[in-house]
This record gives C-alpha cells, sequence and structure tokens, in this order.
C-alpha cells in the first residue's frame, strides 16, 4: 500500500474512533495510560507508558524490539526546558513529538536513528515529549501547532484541557 493509501487507513481508523466515542475524542475520558492529540487533519489516541522521573526518562525505550503502532511512551518534566534526545540503546525508530507547556506540538523529529548518539535538539522550553513509532507522525500529518491532552499536562495551562 502506498503512502496515500496508507493516510487514508489512519484517517478511516481515526474516524472510526470519532464514531465510536460519543463526541469523538474531545469526549473521551483523559487518563494517566493515554495521550489524545488534534490537528487539522483529525484526531488519534496513544497507549503510553509514563516516564515522569530521572530514572524512567534515562530509560526511555532503550532495548525495547517492538511497539504496537498505536502505543508510545510519553516524557513529563517538572518544568519547560531544553530537551535534547539520544537513541542510544534503542532498538526501533521512532519519531519524537515536542510538546510546550500549554500542549501545543512545537517540533516533530521523524524517523529517529535507532542506536544513534548523534544528539536531537527538540528546542527550548519543550516539557512534554511524546514518542511513538518512526513514520507514525507522518501518517496523521501530526505537526507544529497541534494540541496534545493528558492529565499529566497542568490543566490550567492546557490549551486543550482534560
Amino acid at each position: 500500500m502506498g503512502k496515500r493509501g496508507s493516510r487514508r487507513r489512519l484517517t478511516v481508523i481515526a474516524a472510526v474512533l470519532s464514531a465510536i466515542l460519543p463526541g469523538g475524542l474531545a469526549a473521551a475520558e483523559c487518563r494517566e495510560t493515554a495521550v489524545q492529540v488534534k490537528g487539522t487533519w483529525g484526531q488519534a489516541q496513544f497507549t503510553v507508558s509514563v516516564a515522569d522521573d530521572n530514572e524512567e526518562r534515562s530509560q526511555g525505550l532503550m532495548f525495547v524490539e517492538s511497539m504496537a503502532q498505536s502505543a508510545g511512551m510519553f516524557f513529563i518534566y517538572d518544568r519547560p526546558q531544553p530537551a535534547r534526545f539520544w537513541m542510544k540503546n534503542t532498538l526501533i525508530p521512532l519519531d519524537m513529538i515536542f510538546v510546550d507547556r500549554t500542549g501545543t506540538v512545537k517540533k516533530v523529529h521523524e524517523n529517529a536513528e535507532p542506536l544513534s548518539e548523534r544528539l536531537i535538539n527538540g528546542g527550548r522550553d519543550i516539557q512534554y515529549v511524546l514518542e511513538v513509532n518512526g513514520g507514525v507522525a507522518a501518517r496523521f500529518g501530526i505537526g507544529p501547532g497541534d494540541q496534545l491532552r493528558h492529565p499529566g499536562i497542568a490543566q490550567d495551562a492546557a490549551v486543550w484541557p482534560c
């Protein structure tokens, strides 16, 4: 299936999710194990593991051999800061979605190379990072300006609160 076919399939999946949930994802319950993303392309939800302390953030997705297309890891920092990641000991390509304190996507780094020690600069004033399988961000069309929703995002600052 070509790129256009994959995008169409993901759009259909997002539409099905929106049809299943009354009011679409906007009405879906916020929970610790899910990150919701919306943009002009539609909405999606990822089942996530949360990394919200130094040990969990340091481990990240290292040594993970495969991950479901609807899964990811959500990194939560105490405050906005410069974000730099690398792929040392990470076995699968990842898309890194860098998000500010309001839940707004600032930058997407697509298809980070497995096992690379090259630093990936996510920018300044980043408080959250969503990692998903490489290629997922492009298939959905996730990019700067899109919005994330999760209970770990400070609700008084969130552009899309729970």
